[in-house]
């Protein structure tokens, strides 16, 4: 790896990444059978599950990449999943009618033992503690442009 690119696939970032990436084929399994399964049922909550399964592959490519456009669509894909996982928690609870059957985010991510709660939390904050990291390797990366290496 040179030496001013930044990944944020090391010591508990490769933890954050590998849920990520659990979640991702969780939720991707979860939303193919639903919605070939008995999309007629509930099509609102298995449509949230493939959006939570796109967003969670997302995430986990966008964190596994290295530099500011990267870190820049991780940063885009987790606030989303936040958002949504708040949103839809929110939902399920104020209007149980939309969600015959329960989707990945439904009751604030439940199904999940909350872990769609939990991940954004803590991806926003290892973002916030790798973003000076980006910002060097960046500096460096347009210094070794205009020294000519």
């Amino acid at each position: 790896m040179p030496p001013h690119s930044s990944s944020r696939a090391v010591g508990v970032g490769r933890v954050l990444i590998a849920v990520y990436g659990i979640l991702a084929l969780a939720a991707t399994a979860r939303s193919v059978v639903q919605i070939i399964e008995r999309f007629d049922e509930a099509p609102l909550a298995y449509v949230l599950s493939a959006v939570s399964a796109v967003v969670y592959i997302a995430a986990t490519a966008a964190l596994l990449g290295r530099g500011r456009t990267w870190y820049l669509v991780a940063l885009v894909a987790i606030i989303f999943e936040l958002v949504g996982v708040l949103a839809v928690g929110t939902l399920s609870l104020t209007m149980p009618e939309l969600f015959a059957h329960p989707s990945v985010w439904s009751w604030f991510g439940a199904g999940y033992v909350f872990i769609p709660l939990v991940l954004p939390i803590l991806g926003l904050i290892w973002l916030a503690k790798r973003r000076g990291d980006i910002e060097t390797s960046d500096a460096v990366a347009v210094g070794d442009a205009v020294g000519g290496r």
